[in-house]
């Protein structure tokens, strides 16, 4: 998708209310990357991207941003934390997993993409198949039987037939046990014993034919595509357009000492770097280059800073930025602002429950001061404060909810705010009490 830095940050803004800084930061990296792409090859093999380091408090919005921001090009997007490559000592994943978490990721994306090209096809192809089993089922006997078989292909075709018990024959999908490779790596037994065997065993199953249309479908579609050609194209993919999010790096950075864990954490630093800086990664799909993977890190560095990572480390994050924390201004929007905003979302599930639920514009105001108040009195949570409050407030009308009862308009004011929230403070306080 050819977007400018404007409009990628007008896209963000959607979703993520704040943040301009980061936004243009990730806006700038997204647009270079159509940049290298118009490019002659001899030059955009020497333009790597600029990966970015974020600091900020949880919940602010790092990890949205980026999620975002790979959702918004259809780019393949992994999330790791760096707590997983060290969490007793320095025992845990090796570090390669993150690359080949992504191809797989770009491996999926890239065949969903294929199996929807070919669907009509596959839907085809499905349809004669069932028509064959069912025809012997529904025909009568007649000497017409030209006729006969007309008047049956009239009714499958205008679904009279779709609740109807057929048997097929299905590929039984094997199932993966999880082993680790000689290098480290996780591999799928399974997998690998279903691909020896042509897609592993057959059974017969008995199902309605509006089921067995789509089981059969998904194995045509699987049929119709190359196998190989998925694989080079996500391999390619993963390579220039991979994002990889690597959250809690400050978890990792040292603190100032040269012993115990600190040694530990910039081991896992010093494991990481390769990839950062560019390498070439044996996966299953192939072997990948690194080098415009685009990596996004971050962190909240309260009791580490930026500048504790390891020089190296530091290098490869030339785009720093800071994330403001969150006010009350802030609260207000990301409850009413964005396109699936917590209020719209719990609005839309009460709704179901024949519940029409509305939110005063003081009760909106009285939630965004609440969680100001608690994030500055307690542990800073950010936005994930506002879904604490918000079950908080409608823990009764949900438990209470029924689709059976007539529909029912509720309206939310800020004093039910306050009860609901001052009553299940009241709660937890009690309980911690042995009330």
């Amino acid at each position: 998708m050819n977007l400018s830095p404007k409009e990628i940050v007008k896209e963000l803004d959607k979703h993520i209310v704040g943040q301009e800084e980061a936004k243009k930061a990730v806006a700038v990296a997204l647009r270079n990357r159509y940049r290298r792409s118009q490019l002659p090859k001899e030059v955009a093999d020497e333009i790597t991207p600029k990966n970015i380091l974020m600091k900020g408090a949880t919940g602010v919005g790092k990890t949205e941003i980026a999620r975002r921001l790979a959702r918004l090009v259809k780019a393949p997007f992994c999330k790791v934390e760096a707590t997983k490559f060290t969490e007793v000592g320095y025992v845990g994943r090796d570090c390669e997993s993150m690359i080949r978490d992504l191809v797989e990721v770009a491996v999926r994306m890239v065949k969903e993409e294929k199996i929807i090209a070919v669907k009509e096809k596959a839907r085809n192809i499905a349809n004669k198949k069932l028509f064959d089993i069912i025809y012997p089922i529904k025909k009568i006997a007649t000497e017409n039987i030209e006729a006969e078989k007309n008047r049956v292909k009239q009714a499958f075709m205008a679904g009279v037939y779709e609740d109807e018990i057929i048997e097929i024959e299905v590929r039984e999908e094997p199932k993966g046990l999880d082993m680790l490779s000689a290098g480290g790596g996780e591999i799928q037994i399974g997998a690998i014993i279903g691909d020896m065997f042509q897609g592993g065993r057959k059974k017969r199953r008995k199902l309605p034919l509006k089921e067995a249309r789509e089981l059969i479908i998904a194995e045509e579609s699987t049929k119709l595509i190359d196998t190989d050609s998925v694989n080079e194209e996500a391999v390619k993919r993963a390579e220039n357009e991979g994002i990889i999010f690597i959250d809690e790096i400050d978890k990792i950075a040292s603190s100032g000492s040269r012993h115990g864990q600190d040694v530990s954490r910039e081991g896992v630093q010093r494991d990481i770097l390769p990839f950062v800086e560019g390498c070439t990664v044996n996966t299953k799909y192939g072997m990948i280059k690194t080098d415009y993977i685009l990596f996004i890190a971050a962190g909240a560095f309260h009791v580490s800073k930026m500048e504790n990572l390891i020089p190296e480390l530091q290098g490869r994050f030339p785009v720093k930025v800071e994330l403001n924390d969150l006010h009350k201004e802030d609260f207000v929007k990301i409850l009413t602002e964005p396109q699936n905003s917590i209020l719209k979302q719990q609005q839309q599930l009460l709704k179901v429950d024949n519940i029409n639920l509305t939110f005063t514009e003081d009760a909106i105001d009285q939630i965004a001061t609440i969680a100001e108040d608690e994030n500055n009195n307690g542990q800073n949570i950010g936005a994930r404060r506002l879904h604490t409050i918000m079950e908080s407030i409608l823990e009764d009308i949900s438990y209470n909810a029924d689709s059976s009862v007539p529909e029912l308009d509720l309206s939310i004011d800020k004093e039910y705010v306050k009860r609901a929230v001052q009553q299940n403070n009241h709660v937890k306080e009690s309980s911690k009490i042995g009330f």
